[in-house]
């Protein structure tokens, strides 16, 4: 971690002024929240996993990438250096940037990349935020190993509301892959068809001992007796939902994507990409005799090819006075049973569960009146194939994705948040993205002969603190499939959800607009719909995608552009000096 020290001669000036700010107005010290600068050196650094060795693009050398952490409040300072020859920009994944649409990102919508030999701070302050979230690239695929954990504590002096646990561990699920995942896609776009898949998943980097090649690569929790620790998992990996389980544990469900829930114990957890869930471990009374596997493997709903493997880590009691004589390879190891590849009923059920804390403290503020409702249809389909090129797409074509049928194609000579705020949209971007399906179809039923989607770039355009419902409806062209969509610049409320296609007479009456769970990705149900909510209060241009890397890739993705409001809190900030350029 980089930190920046203020220079000598004014320091003493700097801190007589601390001082008598400090003495004069003491609610300061918890009220406003500190300055925190860290350094990202993006390098290439040789890994070894499953016997391969490969160079690979990661933050300092560190694979998975350093973890962030701050308190609710704090202003966070991230200079990020490029050493490699791949343009680079970093998501904050979940961070509401509030005024700060500069420092959330994603390449071409808010930033151009950060090119070879140059360097951008982001620059953003964490307000109403705290618990687990994530930081990852948001270029191409460059999150398979440019990714690590956000840990937003409360203000000093709150608490959770939930145990005090013992000790906390982020533990971040991803992928390895034995090539080159930038050649993996870019193989994928040139031919058409579906990718290449990963060779193994990881718990914090490690594959573990299920995998040839790979019995010491394993990550090792050690706990001791009678002892409640907060597991802050975080699902980093590009293209799978996963289960996850401890053998012979409970887990009691805290938190998802950094908003607290009711708590509600279960022994197996559902994980989409881009999401995060704290979890309550409390480990048994005594030593006991064993160790227990925690795995981890996809749950799948597509027709898509995928990786059929399983991620294993050890949970390993510390031994006693009593226990020290024992080996623990001779201790049996205990694994746990997930469930079927794809129980969609798990799934289903399992969300169902997820509800808000909604307590005076911690209140629930779901948007009761609606302003604006939308209606997309997300899935994915086809181009043609050009001439005189053979593809590999479904009947020879190339794969696609889209919503409402379009297929978002971002600018590469600008950001669109450049473009909106020095007015020089023309010809970048239309503000014309449709608020419901050109051509209604039945969506969850027979998919209609023609499977070719439209390609653009069109947003949607919101006044200031307008209310919006919307309702994202999954297609079967080319096969029904779970989505997990992720919004920047918000949070929303998941008012409903169900199967089939979405009823707007009758499906509305059974939303719950009391507790519902608050999040920024939701899985859209495989053949169904949900239904979500929120208050567009955050100026700029923010980004909204399937979060399995390769629909991004193909298209599924689109961006709303929210337009200042009158006061000077609610208008974006102007660009920072050092804001990369194309």
């Amino acid at each position: 971690m980089g930190v920046s020290l203020i220079s000598s001669s004014a320091f003493p000036i700097f801190f007589l002024f601390s001082l008598i700010t400090v003495c004069l107005i003491p609610e300061l010290t918890l009220a406003a929240g500190i300055t925190r600068h860290y350094k990202f050196d993006i390098k290439l650094q040789n890994v070894t996993r499953l016997c391969h060795t490969k160079s690979i693009v990661t933050v300092n050398g560190q694979f998975p990438g350093p973890r962030i952490v701050a308190r609710e409040g704090d202003q966070l300072l991230i200079k990020v250096v490029n050493h490699v020859q791949n343009n680079i920009s970093i998501h904050w994944h979940g961070i509401r940037q509030l005024q700060t649409g500069w420092a959330d990102g994603p390449a071409y919508v808010t930033q151009c990349p950060i090119q070879t030999g140059n360097s951008y701070v982001y620059n953003f302050t964490i307000i109403g935020q705290r618990g687990t979230l994530l930081w990852h690239a948001h270029i191409s695929w460059l999150r398979s190993t440019v990714y690590g954990a956000i840990v937003i504590l409360p203000k000093r002096g709150v608490p959770y509301p939930f145990t005090k646990p013992y000790n906390e561990v982020p533990i971040i699920f991803g992928e390895w892959w034995n090539a080159d995942p930038e050649a993996v896609i870019s193989q994928a776009l040139k031919t058409g068809g579906g990718p290449n898949v990963s060779d193994a998943y990881t718990i914090n980097g490690l594959p573990g001992p299920l995998y040839n090649c790979s019995a010491r690569d394993a990550f090792n929790l050690k706990v001791k007796p009678g002892k409640t620790y907060l597991l802050r998992l975080i699902n980093a990996a590009l293209n799978d939902e996963l289960f996850f389980s401890i053998a012979n544990h409970t887990l009691t469900v805290v938190e998802a994507d950094a908003v607290y829930v009711k708590p509600f114990e279960t022994n197996t957890i559902l994980i989409a990409p881009g999401q995060t869930t704290n979890v309550l471990l409390k480990t048994k009374p005594s030593f006991p005799n064993a160790t227990f596997f925690m795995i981890a493997r996809p749950y799948v709903t597509g027709l898509g090819t995928f990786d059929n493997s399983t991620v294993a880590g050890i949970l390993q009691y510390e031994f006693s006075s009593k226990t020290k004589t024992l080996s623990i390879k001779k201790l049996p190891l205990f694994k746990p049973i997930l469930p079927p590849l794809n129980d969609t009923s798990f799934a289903t059920n399992f969300t169902n569960k997820l509800r808000s804390l909604a307590s005076a403290q911690f209140p629930a503020n779901v948007p009761q009146k609606v302003d604006k409702h939308f209606f997309f249809t997300i899935g994915l389909g086809t181009n043609p194939c050009q001439h005189n090129q053979t593809c590999q797409g479904p009947n020879g074509t190339m794969f696609a994705a889209s919503i409402n049928n379009i297929s978002f194609a971002l600018p590469n000579t600008s950001s669109l948040l450049q473009t909106h705020f020095f007015g020089q949209s023309n010809g970048i971007y239309n503000p014309n993205f449709p608020s419901n399906p050109l051509f209604p179809f039945n969506y969850t039923g027979t998919p209609p002969n023609n499977t070719n989607v439209s390609n653009g770039t069109k947003l949607v355009v919101l006044s200031f603190n307008t209310s919006v419902e919307l309702v994202l409806q999954d297609t079967s062209i080319l096969g029904a499939e779970s989505h997990p969509l992720h919004l920047h610049g918000f949070n929303f409320f998941v008012v409903g959800q169900g199967f089939g296609n979405f009823d707007p007479n009758k499906d509305p009456a059974h939303y719950n607009l009391v507790d519902p769970v608050e999040r920024n990705t939701v899985g859209v149900p495989s053949g169904g719909w949900v239904a979500i909510r929120f208050l567009a209060d955050n100026p700029g241009v923010w980004f909204m995608h399937c979060h399995l890397e390769i629909h991004t890739s193909w298209g599924l993705k689109m961006a709303w552009l929210v337009l200042d409001g009158k006061l000077p809190n609610q208008k974006l900030l102007p660009p920072p000096a050092d804001l990369p350029k194309c």
